[in-house]
């Protein structure tokens, strides 16, 4: 789901094999793009979303298969991963979510909604700290990518 300047950000990636969809309404903040997102698959024969925050760009395949892997195996309705006992993102959301996250108005919070399956949620150690890596403005943008080097 791609929001401020959608259309620019399409073009400048590859995103051949991806469905793209662009949320119009994307300044009532990331609940809205998770909820388009959500309505783009409503007839898509899935189990789950892993949903990734753009500002935390260096979260490597690796932590999203582990957390796939996680969701299938536990059985709980959220996966989310933990660093050091800090939780981070992304976050897997199963299907038994969706219509509660889909029903959200403009000022409420997808983590209302996931802080009510805090009991059955799984919490999953990874042992990277890139799920903690939240960019914000371009000084922080700039040390990730000369760490990256």
């Amino acid at each position: 789901v791609l929001g401020h300047h959608g259309e620019e950000s399409q073009s400048a990636l590859n995103l051949e094999d991806v469905q793209v969809v662009i949320n119009r309404d994307y300044r009532r903040g990331q609940t809205s793009s998770l909820q388009e997102g959500l309505k783009a698959l409503v007839d898509a024969d899935i189990e789950a979303v892993v949903f990734c925050l753009v500002d935390h760009p260096a979260v490597p395949a690796e932590v999203i298969r582990q957390l796939i892997a996680a969701f299938r195996e536990s059985g709980a309705p959220v996966v989310i991963p933990t660093y050091e006992g800090r939780r981070g993102h992304p976050v897997v959301i199963g299907r038994a979510l969706f219509e509660e996250l889909s029903a959200l108005g403009p000022g409420d919070a997808a983590n209302a909604v996931i802080r009510k399956y805090r009991a059955r949620t799984h919490f999953l150690p990874v042992g990277d700290r890139a799920i903690l890596l939240d960019v914000d403005d371009p000084k922080t943008y700039r040390q990730l990518e000369n760490a990256q080097r």
